[in-house]
């Protein structure tokens, strides 16, 4: 074969892959955006887990990374080995970007992408389970950390059982029992740690706990009163979804926020949890 007709020929079979080559699936384009998220196990990554499918039926992948605890969690998400996380509260954010000393602009900043639930604080039977006519002197564990024991006298003082200083919000901190100013039942308000409350509901009248804790115990049955979804302690206390300031605006994480806040999935959470964990309205 003559030099002339090997180069047309080579040529020409360099056309026709170049051909296919341009013709074909941009692969890359196609590939599968993977989101990993940090959470507590419940009931943040019960949560997730229910969403998994309809997500990745959005073209995402989702891999949930669980956590028994939470203080990795969202330094995991600042430095990046996360792209998003589940498991706090916007006060509990902010108390993160102040104590790392993150500012709105730094790398490792985060902000909320979207408010998807909360875990009210309920009254739970112990000994009693007859808020309506509760006995004098009746014994009820609250939380002795700050935020939690103001949301617990509140939910008190809804119930009508207390009065409380008109200072007293759901952010209200370095509150003492002295903010109680009428107790007609002469109710005695036992301070322990949240986490141990669920384990003495068999020593006390009732118990105000966490919804998390309520979950983890296993004593959700035992629910009689809780704090409303669509009050002020719901707007300040609802669990998001948190990323760095440069993800917030992330197709993938956007399409999560929307499927975690559509009515089919607040229609789930009220089913699967009872009362004990409530979508943000």
């Amino acid at each position: 074969m003559k030099l002339s007709k090997i180069i047309k020929a080579v040529a020409a079979s360099t056309l026709a892959l170049s051909l296919v080559v341009a013709n074909a699936p941009d692969v890359s384009a196609k590939q599968t955006k993977t989101l990993t998220v940090g959470a507590t196990t419940s009931p943040h990554a019960i949560i997730l887990k229910h969403v998994k499918k309809e997500f990745e039926a959005k073209g995402y992948k989702l891999k949930i990374k669980e956590f028994s605890d939470y203080p990795e969690i969202d330094p995991s998400t600042s430095d990046g080995s996360l792209d998003a996380n589940y498991f706090q509260h916007q006060p509990y954010l902010t108390s993160y970007n102040k104590d790392k000393g993150y500012k709105k602009g730094d790398d490792g900043y985060l902000v909320s992408a979207g408010k998807i639930h909360f875990e009210p604080m309920g009254i739970y039977s112990g000994k009693s389970d007859d808020l309506d006519n509760i006995a004098d002197g009746a014994q009820i564990a609250i939380p002795n950390d700050e935020s939690n024991e103001a949301r617990a006298l509140l939910l008190l003082q809804d119930q009508g059982l207390i009065t409380l200083k008109k200072s007293v919000t759901p952010t209200t901190t370095k509150i003492t029992l002295k903010a109680v100013t009428s107790n007609p039942h002469k109710l005695d308000l036992v301070e322990m740690d949240g986490a141990q409350i669920a384990s003495k509901l068999g020593d006390v009248d009732f118990g105000i706990i966490n919804g998390n804790y309520a979950l983890d115990a296993k004593v959700t049955d035992k629910l009689l009163a809780s704090e409303s979804s669509s009050g002020e302690v719901a707007k300040t206390y609802g669990n998001v979804i948190a990323v760095k300031e440069t993800n917030k605006n992330s197709k993938a994480v956007k399409a999560l926020v929307k499927i975690l806040k559509s009515d089919e999935t607040k229609k789930w959470i009220k089913d699967e949890f009872k009362g004990t964990v409530l979508p943000v309205e």
